[in-house]
């Protein structure tokens, strides 16, 4: 008889999931910079952009919360993931059927009649996401992230292989529609490999508690959607689509640089709490060590990228993308306010908040989408940028009351902590900022300067990590210590400390 495996702890879990996430990001970066600088213009990519954005803000039900709600569940039997696995093939069927008849209306709207077959490829490509959906959720509820793992460096590699190929072929924006289809198919088939789970033959009896969930999920999912996802089709109306690819050009490496940097973590810390919940357990420490973690890594990481916008976008993608630097620099700085309070979504759904959490959702979409349009109303493209600060601002003063009613974290260090993350950052962006003063600015440092600045910067962080006794240093040297290569560096530092 085969012993079950014991559960992946949350440092091991985290340890797979950010791995995942570096070598599904560099494979997804990579492409995205040889398809700029060699087979796509910004109008291209604003094109394509239009028309994902709005298949995204209708495939919000893709998933219709199911990944929460297996993982939040105290216990599971084979019914219960049957039932999850016909809802799942409904919800993707209905997903596919309506980004398809949204498909002529929309490019009749824009004046673009690309839309209409781009738009009909993406649909094609929800029609797979049935095969992944249940498993993974399954394998994130058993903390298996070395499984997740290989399905989002195996979807990574098959977006990144064909966008590529077929961007070469000439192809343009429908090189990156067919892409999308290429690693839905990769992902499910790697998930039923992995974890086999197919949604056939379907079990429709006793789905009212899974619908139920399902249906707050999917508004909240739109609301914030509505927020996330609509920018480019906004700005589509509001400004030129060579405007639309810079500032989705600029978005879009803000966010992977932030996902590569944290976003992994996020899909564990959600069943970690479910367990910490179960044992009816305080939650205000533990919250508190994900805000440290959150902003002794992801501040820095962002304000570096607003620092280096210039030289990067340079370097990355030509003179014909330049306009994105100053984008990119504004975006940058909203991300560190809206990271600032993890978890957001996940803690009012774990402690049975979901009502109160769609209301606040309410407000937050309502001020991201009016701030977003009365600053391209204002400023353009950039005035659309700049109002991202501002969201974040009013983001962080709508959320901040509500987190603490949930959660009960001392607010006095929540506030020491910030201020901790606030020096280790700007520790961190010193030693550019000086390279920029004294030796040459963003138009003129060259890689070798730029490189050196970042080492060195990344020196200084962890010093003043340990200087200042930041209560994430400790949680990094454990991730750290859990890579067999990275375990001297990690014990050194340790003992440094």
């Amino acid at each position: 008889m085969s012993v079950p495996r014991p559960p992946m702890s949350v440092r091991g879990a985290a340890v797979w999931a950010m791995a995942g996430q570096y070598l599904s990001f560099a494979i997804q970066f990579a492409s995205s910079v040889v398809i700029s600088r060699l087979f796509l213009s910004p109008g291209e990519v604003g094109l394509f952009s239009i028309a994902l954005a709005a298949a995204l803000l209708v495939a919000i039900l893709q998933d219709f919360g199911l990944s929460r709600y297996i993982s939040g569940l105290r216990d599971i039997d084979d019914g219960e993931v049957r039932r999850c696995s016909s809802v799942a093939l409904l919800f993707s069927l209905l997903v596919a059927a309506m980004i398809a008849a949204l498909a002529w209306p929309l490019a009749q709207l824009y004046h673009l009649p690309a839309l209409t077959p781009l738009l009909t490829i993406i649909a094609s490509s929800y029609l797979f996401l049935p095969l992944a959906v249940v498993p993974m959720a399954l394998m994130a509820r058993e903390m298996r992230f070395d499984r997740h793992f290989l399905i989002n460096v195996g979807g990574a590699a098959a977006q990144g292989g064909v966008a590529i190929t077929l961007a070469a072929m000439g192809y343009s924006a429908f090189a990156l529609a067919w892409a999308t289809v290429a690693a839905g198919l990769a992902r499910g088939l790697i998930a039923q490999v992995l974890r086999p789970s197919l949604p056939w033959p379907p079990r429709l009896d006793g789905l009212r508690t899974v619908i139920g969930f399902g249906t707050r999920s999917s508004v909240l999912y739109l609301t914030g959607a509505l927020g996330t996802r609509t920018p480019d089709l906004i700005l589509g109306k509001l400004v030129t689509l060579t405007s639309v690819g810079l500032y989705s050009r600029a978005s879009s490496l803000s966010d992977q640089f932030r996902t590569l940097i944290s976003g992994a973590i996020g899909s564990v810390f959600f069943p970690a709490f479910a367990r910490i919940r179960d044992r009816g357990e305080d939650l205000g420490p533990p919250y508190l060590r994900v805000c440290a973690g959150y902003s002794a890594v992801v501040w820095p990481g962002m304000a570096g990228l607003a620092l280096a916008s210039e030289p990067i976008v340079r370097v990355l993608y030509g003179d014909k993308w330049m306009g994105v630097a100053p984008l990119l620099l504004m975006i940058s700085v909203a991300e560190i306010g809206l990271v600032s309070l993890p978890l957001v979504s996940d803690i009012p759904i774990l402690m049975g908040r979901m009502n109160r959490l769609l209301a606040y959702n309410a407000v937050d979409t309502a001020m991201s989408l009016i701030l977003l349009a009365l600053g391209a109303w204002w400023g353009g493209v950039e005035g659309a940028a700049a109002s991202r600060i501002i969201y974040a601002v009013a983001w962080l003063a709508l959320y901040a009351g509500f987190m603490h009613r949930l959660v009960g974290f001392d607010r006095r260090g929540l506030l020491s902590i910030y201020l901790r993350s606030a020096v280790a950052t700007a520790a961190a962006i010193g030693p550019l900022a000086i390279a920029y003063l004294c030796w040459a600015g963003p138009a003129t440092i060259g890689i070798p300067a730029l490189l050196l600045a970042v080492a060195l910067g990344a020196g200084c962080w962890l010093a003043a990590l340990a200087l200042l006794r930041h209560p994430a240093l400790d949680e990094l040297l454990a991730m750290a210590s859990a890579v067999p290569p990275l375990r001297p560096l990690a014990a050194r530092l340790g003992r440094a400390a």
